[in-house]
């Protein structure tokens, strides 16, 4: 009986041994192994692995994309004015064995480290930039511009800032009226020069076209007499050609005096009273003799 029961002892003993022994890594997290209060080694991968019973401890930290969220701070722009900032960060632990080492592998240490890189180069970008600019930049801009500021130091912590982005930049509440006011103010000063410019620029195109279309009715109007000079020489010419002789010219003069006298007699009276000497009177006189 005593045998039996002192094999059961010395199982249980094994088991509680073996279970001290045993470290289970899960798929999401580091296990930190220490040896008498220092830091032996970092496990990085899944499953199960040994340690030294009462003599090593373990503790863990995640593995996983983490997400820390800044407490909304006020900063001062470059034209000294005032802005409430609400941003977070995504970060990972990239050096399980740094950061165990440096942080002590508290997620909090790393978040404090995270805070104070994060907020100063927050507050140094903004610092750098007018409050116009700042507002127009929002989120991609001024979160690319924290990114390149933050402190390269931040590797010596074994910790890798995936992404910073902003959740709110805003104006404090006594003075945000008056600050987008004035910004509206700018926008309509720019919209009237850009308006007072194409209007510039459109009297010009129109003065232009006017121009063009005088020159051009002036040219045809030049032409057109041209060609009517010409027209009535040729007309000329031909006369001349068809009534060169005596008794050419007195027919034209006659069919002449006839057009005249046709165009002379309107309405209902038919009757053309000539006087003696009149050319036309003169020229039937002689048809007569």
């Amino acid at each position: 009986m005593k045998k039996k029961i002192a094999a059961v002892v010395i199982a249980v003993i094994l088991l509680g041994l073996l279970g001290s022994s045993v470290v289970v890594t899960a798929e999401n997290e580091y296990s930190m192994i220490r040896q008498f209060g220092r830091i032996s080694r970092v496990i990085d991968h899944p499953g199960l692995s040994l340690k030294i019973p009462f003599i090593q401890t373990t503790d863990t930290f995640p593995k996983e994309t983490l997400l820390y969220d800044l407490v909304p701070s006020e900063v001062i722009t470059r034209d000294k004015k005032t802005m409430i900032t609400d941003s977070y960060v995504l970060w990972r632990i990239s050096e399980p064995m740094k950061f165990a080492q440096t942080l002590n592998g508290s997620v909090m240490n790393a978040e404090s480290r995270i805070n104070t890189a994060v907020y100063n180069a927050l507050k140094n970008a903004i610092s750098s930039m007018n409050q116009d600019a700042v507002i127009t930049s929002r989120d991609g801009e001024l979160s690319e511009l924290v990114l390149e500021r933050i402190d390269a130091g931040m590797d010596q912590y074994g910790i890798e800032l995936l992404m910073f982005e902003t959740k709110q930049l805003d104006l404090p509440e006594d003075n945000k009226e008056a600050v987008y006011e004035r910004m509206i103010s700018e926008r309509d000063n720019i919209a009237a020069t850009y308006t007072a410019e194409g209007n510039s620029a459109a009297q010009v195109i129109r003065n232009t076209t006017d121009k063009e279309v005088a020159i051009s009715i002036s040219e045809a109007k030049k032409q057109a007499e041209i060609l009517v000079a010409e027209g009535e020489a040729e007309y000329m010419r031909i006369l001349s050609e068809a009534y060169d002789t005596g008794e050419k010219t007195e027919f034209y003069s006659f069919v002449r005096s006839l057009d005249a006298l046709r165009t002379s007699m309107t309405g209902q009276e038919k009757t053309v009273v000539l006087s003696s000497d009149s050319p036309i009177a003169q020229i039937f006189d002689g048809y007569e003799n």
